[in-house]
């Protein structure tokens, strides 16, 4: 599903070079859930940004259910960003002034062919599939941190991503709500079979995972198969 070969990224300013990843080298196969742990400032958000397209690497390839990416234009990654991944953030990034059925219907406006009656129909149905069909038409202010971080994942749902890349999706809940967020994760991960990639500091909702990579100072310091812990729900 995504492949990084020998991937490094750099970030130079006039004075200054930082090296964010460096030799990274990792395959996440279809229906995967993996968790990413690591400090804060290891590259672990900055892997997450490259294996949506959201970044480009320095040196190295990225590759996309096998096709390499670098080549791509814009428009031709923000296709493949629109129509095969799926964004959940910490922060949620929620639109405060639409009510939740508009801010889940986002995705749906770039995407060609389909009408406001079908996105509005699959709006409601990513938000019957997260438990908040009755959650319409409020705003995000109305909602709780547990209640909003649900509504951003139905969002990335909206568009029938084949792969979920979530950053700290857990990290402003306290411990019921990050319960119940990750149950959702597993959910879709052992239903829907959609590939999760997740960047976590809470080491028991990595545990919950398939597989753990850990990052540090940018590079890829162990790789753990979690069989016996994953919880297929």
């Amino acid at each position: 599903m995504i492949t990084l070969s020998n991937i490094e990224k750099v970030y130079q300013t006039k004075s200054i070079e930082t090296v964010a990843l460096q030799n990274v080298n990792l395959k996440v196969p279809a229906g995967e859930f993996l968790s990413i742990m690591g400090p804060s400032g290891c590259g672990k958000s900055t892997l997450l940004n490259i294996m949506g397209l959201l970044d480009v690497p320095s040196k190295g390839v990225v590759e996309i259910n096998g096709q390499p990416i670098q080549s791509y234009k814009d428009k031709e990654l923000a296709h493949i960003r629109n129509e095969k991944i799926g964004f959940v953030f910490q922060s949620y990034h929620l639109v405060n002034d639409l009510s939740v059925l508009d801010n889940v219907e986002l995705p749906l406006l770039y995407r060609n062919g389909v009408s406001g009656t079908e996105r509005t129909s699959r709006a409601k149905a990513a938000l019957e599939k997260v438990g908040l069909s009755a959650r319409t038409k409020h705003y995000p202010s109305q909602l709780s941190g547990g209640q909003r971080q649900r509504v951003a994942i139905a969002r990335a749902l909206i568009g029938q991503p084949e792969i979920i890349l979530a950053d700290e999706p857990t990290g402003n809940l306290d411990s019921v709500m990050g319960e119940e967020i990750m149950h959702l994760l597993l959910n879709l991960n052992s239903q829907d079979g959609t590939t999760i990639v997740m960047v976590t500091h809470d080491e028991n909702m990595a545990m919950k995972t398939e597989r753990l990579v850990r990052f540090f100072d940018g590079q890829q310091v162990s790789d753990t198969v979690l069989y016996g812990n994953f919880q297929k729900v």
